[in-house]
């Protein structure tokens, strides 16, 4: 008889390698793994994960590579409504999961599989975004989670590993690492409490510049499109780019707290250096070339996308909505953004832009103008200050 086919959503962490034994090993699945890579691997740790699937005996290994579909399809709207989650996690696993997803399940279509499975724990969110898009991608379709329904901790999988004989530098699972173009999450002893911080060690990339320097992004409608005078055909190059300029100081760490999708708190940490730059230079380029009823409608829509994201909801229509009305808003969003990178620090210097509303003829902000004239003020104040007014005699305030 043949054996019924399951395909694994792997990365070669210890969560993917624990569920490859136990499937086909234990279960006796004929595993196809599939790594779906959302720019957080290097072509030498693609090889390797590869290698390291079939030494662990699943039936065949693939890659996709959604890279450019994930920023074409939402890094591209993360970075044009600012969204940090809580005002502080850019998103970095919760908007990759979706594509991760999507990918997968399409791919075990195409392949007739019987079943699908991933690594996800019980408390997470992770499991209902995996979840989630394999139903809507392939509705009646079992979804097999080891390690959510074995209720296993990192020390047992460990354990269970050796015991077939799958010896790794376990030292380093002391984090969970997951790496991505929009940054690295980074999960830990520290990240259970409600008091500790990460120690250094535990961030993927090391400080090792100190002496300050200073970068130039180039924005067209929207989209990071130069870095220092060099121009990038494609965004992805251009967020690879500011990563590699700004992550060796430092930039972009922080430990996010939120509710997650099955309701506890929840914390993680992560390294974002680019999300962290380029969202807070394309804001400071709003700031000058959107108007005020702009940037609040798009300030409202925004959170709602995030959140939305974050719950694994991207596949609801009213996404789509909302990304039409936001680049919708970045027709004038074009210009230069000047940035000071220091070790675990940055702040904005300014921009320049022929979209520039302070660069206005008609008034500058605190001196001389020609639009309005004193009487023109007083008029105005007086009218805008009559429904206070009334409100303050009739109640005797």
């Amino acid at each position: 008889m043949s054996k019924e086919k399951i395909v694994l959503a792997f990365s070669g962490g210890l969560d993917t390698t624990y569920c490859a034994i136990h499937l086909s090993k234990e279960k006796g699945f004929e595993v196809y793994s599939c790594l779906v890579n959302t720019g957080g691997f290097s072509p030498e740790e693609l090889v390797d994960v590869e290698k390291k699937a079939y030494e662990l005996g699943v039936t065949k290994h693939i890659c996709i590579d959604e890279t450019n579909n994930y920023y074409q399809n939402c890094i591209k709207y993360l970075i044009f409504g600012n969204v940090l989650k809580n005002n502080t996690y850019p998103l970095s696993v919760s908007a990759e999961r979706a594509f991760q997803a999507m990918a997968i399940a399409q791919y075990a279509k195409d392949l007739g599989a019987d079943y699908i499975a991933h690594g996800s724990t019980g408390a997470g969110n992770d499991q209902v975004r995996f979840d989630m898009i394999f139903g809507i991608v392939l509705p009646g379709v079992t979804v097999i989670t080891p390690i959510r329904d074995n209720k296993l901790s990192r020390d047992q999988e460990i354990e269970f590993l050796k015991g077939f004989g799958v010896e790794r530098d376990w030292a380093k699972s002391v984090y969970s690492i997951n790496k991505g173009i929009w940054g690295t999450s980074v999960g830990g002893k520290e990240t259970l409490t409600s008091h500790l911080y990460l120690p250094e060690e535990a961030f993927p990339t090391q400080v090792t510049k100190t002496e300050p320097e200073e970068i130039e992004l180039y924005f067209e409608k929207g989209e990071l499109k130069g870095v220092n005078g060099v121009d990038y055909a494609n965004p992805v190059g251009a967020i690879q780019a500011v990563e590699d300029i700004a992550a060796p100081f430092g930039i972009g760490r922080d430990i996010h707290v939120g509710d997650t999708i099955v309701g506890i708190k929840g914390r993680v940490g992560f390294e974002a250096a680019a999300p962290y730059v380029i969202i807070k230079a394309h804001h400071l380029l709003e700031k000058h070339t959107l108007t005020k009823s702009q940037q609040y409608w798009k300030d409202q829509l925004a959170t709602t996308y995030g959140n939305l994201l974050h719950e694994g909801q991207f596949m609801e229509p009213v996404m789509r909505n909302i990304e039409t009305f936001m680049t919708e808003t970045q027709t004038s969003v074009s210009g230069t953004v000047k940035v000071y990178l220091a070790p675990y620090r940055f702040h904005m210097i300014g921009i320049e832009s022929p979209h520039d509303m302070m660069a206005s003829k008609a008034a500058q902000y605190g001196e001389m103008n020609e639009a309005w004239d004193g009487s023109d003020v007083r008029g105005f104040s007086k009218i805008a200050s009559v429904s206070n007014m009334i409100h303050n005699s009739v109640n005797k305030k």
